[in-house]
């Protein structure tokens, strides 16, 4: 893996380190969804998910913004984490050969991205409110509480639905 030079010397660095990774996992997502989107079965799985990528848009374009009021040019930074979690769902869904597991394989794995945003969108927000950057901290948490409405809302098509399906179907083979 090729190592990357940064000057991480203040909270304020740490946190555009962190939101130049965020900002390139979100982009990272952003490619996938559609395709994860055309692989799932279920109807309301996909409306969800096209709802995700609909934030995912909005999120890039405010962190865009933030990025430009910085002063910093350079935004993306390769996230390896999210590379990670996109890899790791592609081997999972490519693996599945019966639809209703395959719809609980993908919202699983998008259930553990979401995660992963959550906990970043949260330690920028502290960053940010630690440095007195109020708008920005705003901004951050926003992003934070979206990806909990998410979340939120996989976990009850999952528990309702999708991971029902999956169950019966296996049930009556």
């Amino acid at each position: 893996m090729e190592k990357k030079n940064h000057s991480i010397i203040t909270l304020h660095d740490l946190m555009i380190y962190e939101l130049k990774k965020i900002a390139d996992g979100e982009l990272q997502l952003y490619k996938v969804l559609p395709m994860w989107i055309n692989k799932a079965s279920l109807l309301k799985l996909k409306e969800v998910l096209k709802k995700y990528t609909e934030n995912i848009h909005q999120q890039t374009e405010k962190l865009e913004t933030f990025f430009r009021e910085e002063g910093i040019l350079q935004v993306t930074d390769l996230n390896e984490a999210m590379k990670a979690f996109i890899k790791e769902t592609e081997c999972k869904i490519n693996s599945c050969a019966n639809t209703e597991v395959l719809d609980v394989c993908l919202l699983s794995s998008i259930q553990e991205i979401n995660h992963y945003k959550i906990s970043v969108y949260g330690t920028v927000t502290s960053f940010a409110h630690l440095l007195k950057k109020t708008k920005e901290a705003q901004l951050f948490h926003q992003a934070e509480i979206v990806e909990k409405h998410i979340d939120d809302r996989l976990s009850q098509l999952a528990e309702f639905e999708v991971n029902q399906k999956a169950n019966i179907h296996i049930a009556f083979e």
